[in-house]
């Protein structure tokens, strides 16, 4: 299991992460988020997450020819698609390129960025070096997260998409009856099925309907909140 946390707290020296702190409260480079509130960032600048979730989110605006507008008649407003998190300690950047648009929000209440210019980072070169190993690790999972939506079955997409997630971001559930013992690992924080949809190309209702199927195979938990878990042996089996 990977940790959100792990970036900030494990590899990143405290007294560097201290620093670039006082340094953005300093300069005004820092601001914290209410749940849903949309980030205002732009391309060009360095964001990370001090503290909380980001939802990056991305439309597509792509035209259509004036013979099909005519016969249609339809003027459809981009649908937004979630493309993952951003979570505590890790860095992020907005990408505009035409027709696509990325947008970031944050997930939870009390969500903490703060933001500079990446030749900033030229006062911190170790923490430049962790940024952009960072980086190259969300990648990685970028390409591990378009396989899974490549299976052709939407339940499969949806299991695969699942395990991505709690993978990186799961945390663990103890047992009602013996606290301790793992009963699985759980997202941090709510998805909605409609979420959910958008990342894998499916319908809320469809959602739905595949997490129902799910649970009774016994693949999928839910905890508190309606918390996603996946149980401690197809973790362990992952890994």
């Amino acid at each position: 299991m990977q940790s959100p946390s792990s970036f900030s707290e494990a590899s990143r020296p405290f007294l560097t992460w201290q620093r670039i702190l006082d340094w953005a409260q300093e300069h005004y480079r820092c601001r914290t988020f209410s749940k849903d509130e949309r980030i205002p960032a732009r391309p060009g600048l360095l964001y990370l997450v001090q503290r909380g979730a980001i939802r990056m989110v991305g439309t597509a605006q792509v035209s259509a020819t004036a013979s099909q507008l005519t016969s249609r008649r339809i003027n459809r407003t981009p649908e937004e698609a979630f493309l993952g998190f951003v979570g505590a300690g890790q860095p992020f950047e907005i990408v505009a390129q035409s027709p696509f648009t990325l947008q970031a929000y944050a997930h939870v209440d009390q969500t903490m960025v703060l933001w500079m210019y990446w030749h900033d980072l030229d006062n911190w070169p170790h923490f430049r070096r962790e940024v952009m190993d960072a980086f190259r690790l969300q990648h990685q999972r970028k390409l591990l997260w378009l396989s899974a939506l490549g299976q052709r079955r939407t339940i499969d997409r949806l299991l695969g998409f699942l395990t991505l997630l709690i993978e990186e971001y799961g945390e663990p559930a103890m047992s009602e009856t013996d606290p301790e013992v793992i009963r699985g690992y759980c997202l941090p924080f709510p998805l909605t099925h409609a979420q959910i949809g958008s990342a894998i190309g499916s319908t809320r209702v469809t959602v739905t309907r595949l997490m129902g199927k799910l649970r009774q195979r016994g693949l999928i938990l839910t905890q508190g909140d309606n918390l996603i878990c996946l149980p401690a042996e197809s973790i362990n089996r992952a890994s």
